[in-house]
């Protein structure tokens, strides 16, 4: 299996809006640009909304069938290890290995010399195309990155041929796969930077893993939902450094040469899309983004715009989101910033109309009433919606068309066209 070229994970919360994300990829293609759909949904996803990788496949199938998408799709096991990958194998062909809480476990002494040895020869300057200065590389230096990161990739090893021997086996050299692979280390507490990727890809080389897509951390924050937050033009320079080093790499060490960088929580990084844009146009690579939550807040959008019942629905939510904050951004802590004193109160919102809260909610920086605190908030309390049970699905279905224009033209406009369409 070839992921293609472009990619994009399309989250879908409560598995609704298959056809709608398909239509903006239709859009895309009608512009001469083919990017593969790749719906992905992580085992705490699925917890918290009572549904199952199986919902995930039949919502992927049912939309390309709907839709005559003749082109491929997968479905991704989000952000899986070994204690929940099973639950996944049966439904899904797109497997993101996760494995960002190994980094930092000291690996064994003499895997750790191994390693040194088997890579000594990179040692001195690494002069890659692309990169304006050589990179230094020392025995030490590869002995610290080995001692941080082997642990995390032996981890993926073992994730790895727990799905192939299920699965079938796949072939690193000759590229006959049965799924996709990616490694995703976004989730650590620093970023990595090119030479550490450069020898992370090693050792994932060295484990037989035909990674089709690798997912680091990069510098600055990437909140969910809202704008990238760090300095643009040093994002700019690492993630051109990261292609190169993985270009160069997969010559190297007889990687998949379609490997290529995966940018997580993804959506609605408007201040890099253009240093994205640029850089995959200056190497002609590949990549691969995962837009999470962003259609769940659409469908809140849509739901207020519809007015009646829908907005009573949208409203709801925000209430008791605001109810049970600490609960709902406890397992997001790390991935949110919200002020709390910018949240209006519950009281406020309940004076809203339809046009008032979906202004509030939908990330335009340049409206006055645009509020990031509480869009943050929303992306997080889908688990509200969850336990409305019947009565959301039954919104999402009685709003179906507004909805669905919201998130097309949210999937197309605000992030397609920025990173894949020339204008």
């Amino acid at each position: 299996m070839i992921l293609g070229k472009y990619s994009f994970g399309i989250g879908d919360r409560f598995c609704r809006q298959g056809k709608a994300q398909l239509a903006a990829l239709l859009r895309a293609k009608e512009q001469g640009v083919e990017i593969t759909p790749v719906w992905n949904k992580s085992y705490r996803e699925h917890t918290i909304i009572g549904t199952r990788p199986s919902d995930t496949r039949k919502e992927a199938d049912d939309a390309v069938a709907a839709c005559r998408w003749d082109g491929p799709y997968f479905v991704d096991a989000d952000h899986i290890g070994l204690s929940n990958v099973d639950e996944f194998i049966e439904s899904s062909d797109f497997f993101t290995l996760d494995v960002a809480d190994f980094i930092g476990r000291r690996a064994a002494e003499s895997d750790i010399y191994e390693f040194v040895k088997r890579c000594n020869k990179f040692t001195g300057t690494l002069v890659i195309d692309g990169i304006d200065e050589g990179i230094k590389v020392t025995d030490e230096q590869i002995r610290a990155i080995a001692a941080k990161f082997l642990p995390a990739v032996e981890q993926a090893g073992k994730i790895y041929r727990h799905i192939e021997a299920i699965k079938g086996a796949d072939n690193l050299d000759r590229r006959q796969t049965s799924f996709v692979t990616e490694v995703s280390m976004d989730e650590a507490d620093l970023p990595q930077m090119p030479v550490e990727i450069f020898f992370i890809l090693a050792a994932i080389a060295d484990e037989g893993i035909p990674a089709q897509t690798i997912a680091p951390r990069f510098t600055g924050r990437f909140n969910k939902g809202v704008d990238f937050v760090g300095d643009a033009g040093f994002f700019a320079g690492e993630f051109e450094k990261d292609i190169a080093v993985i270009k160069f790499a997969t010559k190297q060490f007889h990687l998949p040469s379609d490997l290529k960088l995966s940018v997580h929580s993804g959506s609605d990084k408007f201040l890099i899309y253009g240093p994205i844009a640029e850089a995959l146009k200056k190497f002609d690579v590949g990549l691969h983004i995962k837009t999470a939550g962003t259609t769940w807040l659409e469908e809140l959008i849509g739901l207020a715009m519809a007015g009646g019942d829908g907005l009573r629905v949208a409203k709801e939510v925000y209430v008791r989101a605001f109810a049970h904050i600490d609960e709902l951004c406890g397992p997001y802590s790390t991935v949110i910033d919200i002020d709390r004193q910018r949240l209006p109160e519950p009281q406020e919102v309940e004076r809203w109309d339809g046009e008032k809260f979906a202004l509030v909610l939908r990330h335009n920086q340049s409206c006055e009433y645009y509020n990031p605190s509480l869009r943050q908030l929303l992306h997080v309390a889908y688990k509200i919606a969850a336990e409305m049970g019947a009565r959301y699905l039954d919104a999402l279905e009685r709003y179906e068309d507004i909805i669905a224009q919201n998130v097309t033209e949210n999937l197309y406009e605000r992030h397609i066209r920025p990173i894949f369409i020339e204008d």
